[in-house]
């Protein structure tokens, strides 16, 4: 099953909390939040994701940052920041790919999938 994300409402809400994003070429950023509550290990999922899910997207058009979160109880967040909704949608496949086919031990099931683009920009003045 392929997930096309397109814009969604609740990812203006996302990006704020986040308070990500980063101006790039004059706009803004796309993100793409993928969420699996049912984790038994995050930070297992996440050392074997690294490799094989940081290859992927470091040879994606438009990529610009990847980070996973521990959200406790079995939570765990991926986000994905990219330049256009293009380049996420055909990223996020091949992520999809990867997660069912080198984590499916992990029993992660479907991920809930956030996305969108940036509306606000936020940057540290550090």
């Amino acid at each position: 099953m392929t997930h096309e994300v397109g814009p969604s409402p609740a990812a203006a809400r996302y990006a704020l909390m986040l308070g990500a994003g980063t101006e790039t070429h004059g706009g803004l950023m796309y993100i793409v939040i993928r969420e699996y509550t049912k984790v038994r290990s995050v930070a297992d999922a996440a050392r074997r994701a690294k490799s094989g899910i940081g290859q992927i997207l470091r040879e994606s058009h438009g990529f610009r940052s990847y980070h996973v979160l521990d959200g406790g109880e079995g939570v765990g967040v991926a986000v994905m920041i990219f330049e256009d909704r293009e380049s996420a949608n055909a990223a996020n496949e091949k992520v999809q790919g990867f997660v069912k086919a080198s984590l499916y031990d992990l029993n992660l099931g479907d991920p809930e999938i956030i996305a969108g683009e940036v509306l606000v920009n936020i940057e540290s003045d550090a």
